[in-house]
């Protein structure tokens, strides 16, 4: 499911933004070398991610430069394309850089996010990222601090969008969102755009592989006194989290960490509205705009 600041896990560090990581030489030719051996097997993309146990898509976006590779991506291509070929990756894998500004840890989160088959995030500060729609991104990169360039926040604004898609595009995946009911009542940039953000919210909660939950603004019992926090469930399994404040975040790659931070967002779920009362609150919430 990258903070996003002004934007719930999409990061980009001192950029507050989630747009596609920025393209770095480095970047460009792990992923040129690895088309390159790809196809000296004549294996097309269609054949190969399934070998390497990634999506097609998220295996064209690393060819592209515009994914940060997995680490376990190294070890599966070897199995696929041979001892030589993985030991060519491995050379050009050493040589990778990341733009200075760009989070390291979101290009790693973001793809978990895309491959993940479970993602649960809490937020007390923004609405999470996957479910904003545009007027709230666009008031929210309006009032970023410093300013983004005219380009810069337009690129943004539509790399959010796009990111939703994970929403619809995976169907077997499942979404939950738990949300503090402040965020309803702050009606960020006026009552239109909070309007539009009900309903939005009113439309995602109708997809079956989404639950969308407010924690209500009088809870005496809250484990989420820690801050936000994003889980993803791999497709082995595993349980990653991420944690973002301000221009600072971190990926939880620790089983420990990660089953304390699975534990708490247990917990709140318990102590949130159930789906259907977040739903009847949300209509409650938009008929007294």
């Amino acid at each position: 499911m990258a903070t996003d600041n002004g934007g719930g896990a999409d990061g980009v560090a001192g950029q507050g933004g989630g747009c596609e990581p920025e393209l770095s030489d480095s970047l460009k030719t792990f992923g040129a070398v690895l088309k390159a051996l790809r196809e000296e097997t004549c294996l097309t993309q269609e054949q190969f991610a399934p070998l390497v146990r990634y999506s097609v898509a998220y295996v064209a976006k690393i060819e592209q430069g515009k994914r940060f590779p997995p680490r376990d991506l190294l070890d599966r291509s070897e199995e696929v394309l041979g001892a030589v070929a993985g030991r060519v990756l491995g050379a050009a894998a050493r040589s990778l850089t990341r733009k200075a500004g760009l989070a390291s840890w979101f290009r790693q989160w973001a793809g978990i996010e895309e491959e993940a088959i479970s993602l649960y995030a809490y937020e007390c500060s923004v609405i999470p990222g996957l479910l904003q729609p545009e007027a709230y991104i666009r008031a929210l990169f309006e009032r970023r601090l410093p300013p983004l360039a005219e380009e810069q926040f337009e690129q943004q604004v539509t790399a959010r969008l796009e990111r939703q898609r994970l929403l619809r595009e995976r169907p077997n995946s499942t979404f939950s969102f738990i949300v503090e009911q402040a965020l309803l009542d702050r009606r960020l940039a006026g009552a239109e755009v909070s309007r539009e953000l009900l309903n939005h919210l009113l439309d995602v909660s109708r997809l079956r592989n989404v639950e969308i939950q407010i924690m209500p603004l009088v809870q005496e019992d809250h484990a989420g006194f820690e801050g936000p926090l994003y889980l993803a469930e791999t497709a082995e399994n595993r349980w990653v989290g991420y944690v973002e404040a301000h221009d600072c975040s971190m990926l939880v790659t620790d089983p420990k960490a990660a089953s304390a931070m699975l534990q708490r967002y247990g917990k709140m779920r318990s102590q949130a509205l159930s789906h259907q009362a977040t739903a009847s609150l949300l209509e409650q919430t938009r008929g007294a705009l």
